[in-house]
């Protein structure tokens, strides 16, 4: 008997991988997260599953489930959205199977904030602006950000910021980037990426407060922050210049006239 934590991606139905699909075509039982994985994931699921929305459910209900496949010998599939490693409250349901000796297997999904960034186009490292993506969020009533990764800290590096559920506490980040960067910063709202009610917004930290109603951007909210989004800005990697020599191509040297 096996649990399969699998990543639903970030909404569209097509966005799980191929393992994904795979193991939930598989599997007796299936669990799901219905606040935040959409139905149309279920698609991919036995026609005689029984599929089981988690969302009104205590981790002990839910052990439980995985204590009845483990009495009846049947596989388990556990589908959270995005990838199961970021915020995806898997830990303690892992602590959890360990204790009940029970197999587990994790498949990673696509995650929100590169979904995000593909919906706006973008490189989030971009060679000389910025080589590093810091993901974070603000603190909540489930879950608590150490002192030591608050928004002003994180902000002292300037790097490409993609802070998750950011929608209701958009004033209190605005305020504490702007310790750090410039009012002329460019920032991203993503509201639920690849879903059908998908909603975008760019602008700058010093105006996006003006020009957004902050009610209308709800949890489910990426906001992305850093000079990568700037499309004036040119930058380009040396990997395909025809002057740069790397271990499969020589670089082409230029005929002297």
């Amino acid at each position: 008997m096996k649990v399969y934590f699998i990543g639903a991606g970030p909404g569209a139905g097509d966005l799980i991988t191929i393992r994904g699909a795979r193991a939930l075509g598989k599997v007796s039982l299936v669990l799901y997260a219905g606040s935040l994985v959409p139905p149309a994931l279920l698609a991919h699921c036995r026609p005689d599953a029984d599929i089981i929305n988690t969302a009104g459910l205590n981790l002990e209900e839910q052990i439980g489930h995985y204590l009845h496949a483990q009495a009846n010998y049947f596989d388990v599939a556990r589908l959270h959205s995005g990838d199961p490693a970021i915020y995806g409250a898997t830990g303690e349901q892992i602590q959890e199977l360990k204790k009940h000796g029970i197999d587990y297997e994790i498949i990673p999904g696509v995650s929100s904030f590169t979904a995000a960034a593909a919906e706006l186009g973008l490189e989030l490292t971009r060679p000389t602006i910025s080589q590093t993506i810091i993901l974070t969020r603000v603190s909540g009533r489930a879950s608590a950000v150490p002192e030591l990764e608050s928004i002003d800290k994180l902000a002292y590096h300037q790097a490409t910021l993609c802070i998750f559920l950011s929608g209701p506490h958009l004033r209190k980040i605005v305020d504490d980037l702007m310790q750090h960067y410039a009012e002329s910063t460019p920032v991203a709202l993503v509201y639920r990426a690849t879903w059908e009610d998908q909603r975008t917004h760019k602008s700058t930290l010093g105006r996006v407060l003006e020009e957004v109603a902050v009610d209308d951007w709800k949890l489910t909210t990426m906001l992305l922050v850093g000079a990568v989004l700037d499309d004036e800005i040119e930058a380009a990697s040396k990997l395909y210049a025809a002057d740069y020599s790397h271990k499969f191509r020589k670089a082409r040297v230029p005929v002297q006239s």
